[in-house]
């Protein structure tokens, strides 16, 4: 299947794996959730419970929402994960190109993009 995996501290890089839950469960390193923050028939499969983990922030979603950890987006079909169009794999390779920074300051959390 081919996806985007998004690492912590990294560019986005196009792989392609196997749909077999534990492959899934391996790139993400933990139990499986996809959420569902796009427009575009796509989901994006994080660690179900990386906000508990010790694992780094990795890129902001959406308002109130960050990921922690490793995530992959993936197209989605009637009842199962799908191949990443590459149209949809060119957008959010842009949107997610630069690693993100998340900075505790007296204001709350501030992003700051890795240039």
């Amino acid at each position: 299947m081919k996806v985007l995996i998004v690492e912590p501290g990294k560019h986005p890089r196009e792989a392609d794996i196997p749909s077999g839950l534990e492959s899934l469960q391996k790139v993400v390193g933990g139990y499986i959730q996809a959420i569902y923050p796009f427009d575009d028939p796509v989901a994006l499969v994080c660690d179900e419970e990386g906000l508990f983990k010790e694992t780094e922030w990795n890129r902001f979603i959406c308002e109130g929402c960050a990921i922690k950890g490793t995530f992959f987006i993936c197209g989605l079909g009637a009842e199962d994960f799908t191949d990443l169009p590459e149209n949809l794999l060119q957008k959010y390779t842009k949107r997610f190109y630069e690693p993100e920074l998340f900075v505790r300051t007296a204001q709350g959390i501030q992003v700051i993009r890795i240039r």
